[in-house]
């Protein structure tokens, strides 16, 4: 049973014996999108809720701050976010915007191994080696072959849009081009690593923590709830390693490159996104290469996403023959809470089977 926000963590802070020792006031605990707002409030269970931002279908690419997010971070105890790359709404205003509150940048996080943008449209076959083998291995020592890929895959990328350029002679759609890589600015890092569980579950200690030191009398709570969830998060990665087993050398394409840490848990085949940034239109000349490697790649399936509008990928599927299917990265239709980040990847797992399998 859940506290609402109101009376969860700052009552608890305001009655404990050890608030007068705390390093940060009492106030709400304020997490930003919905899969880690679930880890949170599964870290929080028997103490209190936290208070979730993005709903529905908003996305922390584009969201604008209401009025009511603004009083909620103005007197938040503790607010856990992604980061700069992500959460573009709060990267240059929450010391502003949460000036009492401990903020927990958890792509930050000691120990948590993240993976390089991936740049350009059209990825390297056979990108992700990380999922091969012992897909539950959380040493995640693959920074040397990952560097290889990713010079590979630049030298791929600019020969690739030399030939665009030179096929097509189509002076505005280099440009757009261009333009979409000058406004790509997630930052030479992806920020979607909760898409993989091992790497989820590497961030629960760090929860833990920032609770525990803003409410001490309860950190025993925190940290117990926080190993139950590692441990549960393991279990699902081997769940959902034995459910993709089945098509992941399967070819896709997606709208925007969210999904690098699934197919690299599981050794999954993505071979392209619509888009580069997803609030730039997308230029012909992109399009007809996407369309071009879906079919030089026998891709089977084209995912949208609904958190933004995403005909295109409709388009896509119908001019080349192939599925269509939709991946969600943030649960848009999925109810918030403990069980929501479960929830979210077994979706997607599910999604994957059905586009892709026979």
């Amino acid at each position: 049973m859940h506290r609402s926000p109101a009376i969860g963590l700052a009552g608890v802070l305001m009655l404990s014996a050890a608030s007068a020792a705390l390093a940060q006031p009492a106030g709400p605990v304020v997490v930003t999108i919905k899969p880690i707002h679930s880890l949170v409030a599964t870290v929080m269970e028997g103490v209190g809720e936290p208070v979730l931002l993005l709903s529905g279908a908003a996305s922390p690419h584009t969201y604008s701050l209401r009025p009511s997010d603004a009083r909620a971070l103005a007197s938040a105890a503790v607010v856990f976010w992604v980061g700069p790359g992500l959460e573009a709404f709060l990267t240059d205003s929450l010391a502003t915007l949460a000036p009492r509150a401990s903020h927990v940048a958890l792509a930050q996080s000691p120990g948590l191994s993240l993976l390089a943008t991936r740049e350009g449209g059209v990825w390297e076959e056979h990108a992700h080696e990380e999922g091969d083998g012992d897909h539950a291995d959380e040493d995640h020592d693959h920074d040397h072959a990952e560097d290889e890929h990713e010079h590979a895959e630049d030298e791929h990328d600019h020969a690739e849009e030399e030939h665009d350029h030179a096929d097509d002679h189509d002076d505005h759609d280099h440009a757009e081009d261009e333009h979409d890589h000058a406004d790509h600015d997630h930052g030479p890092v992806d920020m979607h690593f909760w898409l993989d569980p091992i790497r989820a579950a590497d961030i629960a200690d760090d929860i833990a923590e920032a609770l525990a030191a803003v409410d001490p009398g309860n950190a025993g709570a925190y940290r117990a709830n926080a190993a139950a969830l590692q441990a549960d998060l393991v279990a699902l990665d081997a769940e959902l390693a034995a459910l993709l087993e089945p098509v992941h050398d399967v070819p896709y394409v997606v709208f925007h490159d969210g999904y690098q840490y699934l197919e690299a848990r599981y050794g999954l085949t993505g071979v392209g996104s619509v888009a580069i940034n997803p609030e730039i239109p997308i230029s012909a000349a992109r399009l007809r290469a996407l369309e071009a490697v879906v079919e030089e790649r026998g891709a089977r399936c084209a995912f949208g996403e609904p958190a933004f509008n995403t005909p295109i990928v409709e388009t896509i599927a119908a001019d080349t023959g192939i599925r269509f299917g939709v991946l969600d990265y943030l649960g848009v239709g999925i109810a918030a809470g403990p069980d929501a980040y479960d929830a979210i990847l077994r979706a997607n797992a599910a999604s994957l089977v059905e586009c892709l399998g026979d």
